[in-house]
């Protein structure tokens, strides 16, 4: 077993932001495959140190006004997203349907701009994220039902964050970042966090609410492939694709 520095340019998120929370889905079994994902073997934050920088920046903002970061997903390995495709062609594992996906089919996930064969993550300068009231912490899921605009029920997954009317990783048009079918109230707190962002530096995936990447980020066309954990990186960078 090899172990192999950060990247350079690369950074825990910890070192920047020693007081954010953490909470990285697909190092649990608590996301749309019901199962760790490949490369997350631990829950910490890895990203590029502009990018750790700009949150550092959010996290000074939101304190202002009684409120700081969840982090659900930033730096992703490339055999994480390969993991996820694996998944969206398995059309009989449907463990997670309810909770993620209840009105698309799993298949679709990657045509419908969900889940990306090239994702941002990988790059090391996206992070999926949210927040919650200062002095809160996260914590595991309560299952609640609720109704949207249209009257459908989704099933919204509470963690201690702050209500914005989807949980993280819906793959469902009320995910969109300025979706009709949440509340104005829902919607009002997503604009809240949109502008807070976008003062970092950050620009939101419309598609989701929780999605974001840094502007000019400095590996616009890398994708590594290291595995998330702690002190070290365990195993080799495996490859470096590059997008040409």
């Amino acid at each position: 077993m090899i172990h192999d520095p950060l990247p350079q340019g690369f950074v825990y998120l910890n070192t920047i932001v020693p007081d954010i929370q953490v909470s990285l889905r697909y190092a649990t079994i608590e996301n749309f495959m019901g199962t760790h994902a490949d490369g997350y073997l631990k829950n910490v934050s890895i990203m590029t140190e502009r990018a750790a920088l700009g949150l550092k920046h959010v996290q000074e903002m939101l304190r202002k006004d009684n409120c700081e970061l969840v982090i659900y997903d930033t730096y992703r390995p490339q055999k994480a997203v390969d993991h996820f495709k694996r998944w969206s062609q398995d059309v009989h594992d449907q463990i997670k349907k309810k909770s993620y996906y209840p009105r698309i089919n799993k298949e679709d996930a990657f045509t419908l701009g969900y889940i990306a064969e090239k994702s941002g993550h990988t790059r090391g300068s996206t992070v999926d994220l949210s927040i919650i009231p200062l002095g809160e912490k996260v914590h595991t899921v309560d299952v609640i039902d609720k109704s949207l605009n249209d009257g459908f029920h989704i099933w919204f997954l509470d963690d201690g964050t702050v209500n914005m009317g989807s949980s993280f990783d819906l793959f469902d048009n009320a995910s969109h970042t300025n979706s009709t079918l949440v509340s104005e109230e829902e919607h009002q707190l997503r604009m809240y966090l949109k502008r807070i962002m976008e003062q970092a530096n950050f620009t939101n995936y419309p598609l989701e609410w929780w999605h974001y990447t840094l502007n000019n980020e400095p590996f616009p066309e890398t994708y590594f492939d290291f595995d998330i954990n702690t002190n070290d990186i365990v195993g080799v960078k495996e490859q470096v694709q590059r997008d040409l």
